[in-house]
């Protein structure tokens, strides 16, 4: 048994666990008519009600212990002061600083905004222009992983609210029919690509670059390269490649990718939205950043839904945690949690590198509501599978009223439906309820409120590390799969194995597969 799951609070947890095993959601709220206010807390433009969880105010104070034993605070005060949390590959975690202005290492952080604002506010002006001399009207993004999922969220979720008037495309997927998709229908003359690589030895993006370069050759010739961007830690490679010197933009090794849409990452999405959008997202996710730091533990949403999530997952067996977005603007939010969660604290050994025997990171799953509820909705609802929910809805749209109404009113009855369930009737029309749930409301969805969201998340992931005793910034098991690939890719197999020699022969066409 690891030290963890001897510790006292954990201990105290199990026991609660029993304790309340027989208790069910209808029958708190009924016994407290100030459950729904008191499990619930508005910070900035969210509003978070978990008061449909399967805790009670014990269990809470529990959780805030189990929180002290973890030294959350301490792992709060280590991150934000730019320690080397990242303890197998000895780097910091830096992704907050690139939104704080008196952070550590601004002057950094401050010269590549810049350098962005300029390029940013140039191409959105047509002062920078393609090599016809036409202004930029396109712009795709090449990345994969966090050089995608994050300014592609950022992008669609805010598309039409800023100011740019680009039309910007995303491509990560190693088959050609992704970037084929992205390219249809732009023209090469007024057409920027943007190559999102830390290594710039990512090869389902370095191949997409070279297509997408030969793409804007055949209508621009030699002057091709004009047409690139590049986001990277390896500057040699992108000038190597043709990107001029002016339009390299860093990228911090501290800076793991799926925490990176702050940085020069967010390149594409500041030119979907424009620089002042851009600056609104940063300042959004600065207010979450502040409330991480100061709010009692009490009142700390990051920890809170962070110590709800180790509730559910380790104490009332949840394997899985399903998402639910009311809004297809925040279409792409599961992917991009997907990522941040599961990579960052998918583990199995601990920060001292002992094998853990409790799960880490619950399987994260959902889709748009309400076209979700006529999905897998039946699973939530009847099957026998334990899936706690959160649902993210918007209290205000610029948009169709009633539409918006009519979502609204899906995204609480489904909240409510899997509380109360359906107890009488037939077997088989039976609901049995008692299905937790958080919802997340946004007053707006603007690039404030959508900063604040996405740093709520991020802080959340960090947390939950600290609480299993993981190390959630690094990604080594990510790693074994991409060298293996790149051997087969470059025509060096190694010792494979038998099925999969075969499975490589067959999925090229060889003959004799067996």
């Amino acid at each position: 048994m690891s030290r963890l799951t001897q510790s006292p609070a954990w201990i105290a947890l199990e026991a609660h666990r029993h304790e309340i095993a027989d208790q069910s959601l209808t029958g708190l709220f009924s016994a407290d008519p100030g459950r729904a206010a008191r499990f619930s807390i508005e910070c900035g433009d969210l509003f978070v009600d978990w008061s449909k969880q399967r805790v009670t105010d014990k269990t809470m104070q529990l959780l805030r212990t189990f929180a002290v034993q973890s030294d959350v605070a301490g792992w709060r005060t280590r991150m934000f002061a730019g320690d080397a949390i990242n303890n197998t590959e000895n780097r910091a975690a830096l992704h907050s600083a690139l939104r704080d202005e008196d952070a550590i290492a601004t002057e950094d952080v401050r010269t590549v905004r810049e350098q962005m604002r300029r390029f940013v506010e140039s191409v959105i002006s047509g002062d920078i222009r393609g090599a016809r001399g036409k202004p930029f009207a396109a712009v795709v993004n090449l990345g994969i992983g966090g050089s995608d999922s994050g300014p592609r969220l950022v992008a669609h979720a805010l598309h039409g609210l800023g100011e740019s008037g680009l039309t910007v495309r995303f491509t990560a997927n190693a088959d050609a029919a992704d970037l084929d998709y992205a390219l249809d229908g732009l023209d090469p003359a007024t057409t920027l690509i943007v190559v999102a690589s830390k290594t710039f030895g990512t090869v389902e993006t370095v191949n997409n670059a070279r297509r997408a370069r030969e793409w804007l050759r055949g209508t621009l010739g030699a002057s091709a390269e004009t047409h690139l961007a590049a986001i990277t830690a390896n500057r040699p490679a992108a000038l190597d490649f043709g990107v001029a010197t002016d339009r390299v933009f860093p990228m911090q090794d501290s800076i793991g990718g799926r925490f990176s849409v702050w940085s020069a990452v967010g390149l594409s999405a500041a030119l979907a939205l424009g620089w002042n959008s851009f600056e609104r997202l940063l300042t959004g996710a600065r207010a979450m950043d502040t409330h991480f730091r100061t709010a009692p533990l009490e009142a700390n949403l990051p920890i809170i839904l962070a110590l709800l999530s180790v509730w559910n997952t380790n104490f009332l067996g949840a394997q899985s945690e399903a998402l639910l977005p009311y809004s297809e603007r925040l279409r792409d939010l599961v992917s991009w949690l997907q990522q941040l969660s599961m990579e960052s604290n998918g583990k199995s050994v601990d920060r001292d590198d002992n094998p853990v025997d409790y799960t880490t990171a619950p399987i994260i799953w959902g889709g748009t509501g309400s076209t979700s509820q006529h999905s897998f909705h039946q699973l939530l609802h009847q099957g026998m599978r334990f899936v706690p929910v959160e649902f993210v809805v918007l209290a205000d749209y610029d948009g169709d009223s009633g539409s918006h109404d009519l979502l609204v009113a899906n995204a609480i009855a489904q909240a409510a439906a899997l509380m109360t369930g359906s107890p009488d009737g037939q077997p088989h029309r039976r609901s049995p309820g008692n299905r937790p749930s958080t919802t997340i409301v946004l007053r707006k969805l603007t690039p404030e409120s959508l900063g604040q969201l996405l740093a709520l998340f991020e802080h959340r992931t960090f947390v939950n590390g600290v609480l299993w005793n993981i190390n959630s910034f690094d990604q080594w098991g990510v790693e074994l799969g991409k060298g293996i690939a790149r051997r087969l890719a470059e025509g060096h197999p190694g010792e494979l194995d038998p099925s999969s020699a075969a499975l490589l022969r067959r999925a090229r066409g060889e003959s004799g597969t067996r």
